[in-house]
């Protein structure tokens, strides 16, 4: 996979892939931004939930239990010391019908999330620079 990052201006830094462009900024205030996008931080903890998201939808709509009432909520605690996030608890609220019976099955399913396991075994990073 490739993508182009861009600079639009100002705290602001988008990547162009596949034919979207994901737009993020710093927020208003000490970290210089105009607030206009979410923080690419914040763009990292919504792919965890999105990504354990679909597997949970997936799971459901493969049985078909109805998710009209499926809730999927991320949290966050820091250390107070390294100021790095030190758990993210993922809280799915199940519609009323489901099985109790699928309950530990759901949560392997989204323990499946190729971003969740992708932070349990990080890839190795390369940066380089190029002039011109």
């Amino acid at each position: 996979m490739e993508m182009n990052i861009t600079f639009p201006g100002n705290k602001r830094v988008d990547a162009e892939f596949g034919g979207f462009t994901v737009q993020t900024d710093q927020p208003r205030g000490a970290a210089g931004g105009d607030g206009s996008a979410p923080a690419p931080f914040e763009l990292f903890l919504a792919s965890i939930g999105t990504c354990a998201g679909i597997y949970a939808l997936g799971f459901m709509q493969q049985r078909e239990i109805p998710t009209e009432d499926m809730r999927l909520r991320l949290t966050t605690q820091r250390d107070a010391q390294t100021h790095m996030i030190s758990k993210i608890t993922l809280d799915l609220q199940l519609p009323p019908e489901f099985p109790g019976k699928y309950r530990e099955a759901v949560v392997k399913a989204m323990d499946l999330c190729a971003v969740k396991r992708h932070i349990m075994h990080p890839p190795e990073f390369e940066i380089t620079t190029a002039i011109g």
